[in-house]
């Protein structure tokens, strides 16, 4: 997997946790929808915003797959990163993770997400071409780029 990573520090609050003090798993996926938001609007400098409301266009998952390998409590200084793995013609796939203080005092994977997420018209919730804006954006974020692709 080459090119830019994007990333993000985030403390993780007791909103997060589930009663054992941990991450609630499924909460990791909101921290990720917040990271691919600020990772357009900040990272590739178009407003996640303007896609939705004026231009009308999502930017569903419609591939998910997490491996989580340790846990995260509340107070734990994370840093999640983003990474593109694929540009199709409609599509995008990232890898997404959440790293955090190890105890061997580097840092050590919490979780980690393969995603593939689809562009998409919310007028008619089809599949549509990467507008040309975002596919400029995207140079340089993957190597592995394939418009030959029916995605």
């Amino acid at each position: 997997m080459a090119g830019k990573r994007f990333e993000r520090p985030l403390r993780i609050r007791f909103a997060h946790c589930d009663p054992a003090g941990i991450v609630f798993f499924p909460q990791y996926l909101v921290m990720f929808n917040g990271l691919v938001e600020d990772w357009i609007t900040e990272g590739l400098d178009i407003p996640y915003a303007e896609l939705l409301g004026p231009r009308r266009l999502g930017l569903p998952i419609v591939d998910l797959k997490c491996a989580f390998s340790a846990i995260s409590r509340m107070g734990d200084d994370v840093l999640l990163g983003l990474q593109v793995e694929r540009v199709g013609r409609s599509s995008l796939a990232l890898v997404l993770d959440v790293t955090g203080p190890g105890p061997d005092g580097g840092r050590e994977l919490r979780v980690r997400s393969h995603q593939t997420l689809v562009c998409t018209s919310l007028d008619t919730h089809r599949p549509v071409p990467l507008p040309d804006d975002l596919r400029a954006a995207l140079a340089g974020h993957s190597n592995d780029t394939d418009e030959s692709t029916g995605d």
